[in-house]
């Protein structure tokens, strides 16, 4: 299956790329970011994209700024949020029949649930994030998850077990105090992208497929 080319507007003249992939069958769709060092075609999102579909849920993966201009640096906050927002609201017209979710690949999940702490995004059902960056690597804190709590939609988090940017000790503890609706799901050995250990005795392409599982089943069930 080919994603469709989008053009999403943000305020102004400014415009970002996305790509839209829904399948015949999709029973919700999912609005997804990316990562700090990757844009929306990095072969990581396709993957996710294209198993998603496989599991009837359709995405529109969509470039931050910075990313759709070339640059290394992330947007401010400010300026991801409103390309969350734009985002959303165009796979909102693109599906409009659909459950919608929103979330993404580490820095494109955090600036997701900014986002939606802030101010509700506009018929978001829940959040899930594929890896959420709760402190830099090697810096252990909780300080990111702090939003979390403004958040009132139900939250899935995809997360492995060797994430250098999610240390257990304080992840299990930051989802515990989110209550019923944050829902946590690790994956024993992967680590931030989700890669296992050849001695795991498992693939990365096993591991994905148990995430998507997780990720497809979950959204079609809230």
């Amino acid at each position: 299956m080919t994603p469709k080319p989008i053009t999403i507007a943000l305020d102004g003249d400014a415009t970002v790329s996305g790509l839209w992939l829904a399948p015949p069958n999709a029973k919700a769709a999912y609005v997804f970011a990316h990562g700090a060092g990757a844009g929306m075609a990095h072969k990581s999102m396709a993957a996710i994209a294209n198993g998603l579909a496989e599991r009837g849920v359709a995405t529109l993966r969509y470039n931050f700024l910075y990313m759709e201009r070339g640059s290394k640096r992330p947007d401010s906050p400010a300026l991801a949020h409103t390309a969350v927002r734009a985002a959303v609201n165009e796979a909102a017209r693109l599906a409009p029949k659909l459950p919608l979710f929103a979330g993404g690949k580490s820095f494109g999940g955090r600036m997701t649930s900014q986002a939606q702490a802030i101010e509700p995004l506009p018929n978001v059902q829940g959040l899930v994030f594929f890896g959420f960056p709760l402190h830099p690597a090697g810096k252990p804190g909780d300080e990111r998850a702090k939003h979390l709590d403004d958040v009132k939609i139900p939250m899935l988090f995809l997360q492995g077990t060797n994430d250098a940017l999610a240390t257990l000790d304080l992840l299990k503890p930051a989802v515990k105090r989110l209550g019923k609706r944050a829902t946590l799901a690790l994956f024993e050995r992967a680590d931030h992208s989700f890669h296992v250990p050849a001695k795991s005795g498992r693939k990365d392409a096993e591991v994905l497929a148990e995430i998507l599982d997780t990720a497809a089943t979950w959204m079609l069930d809230n």
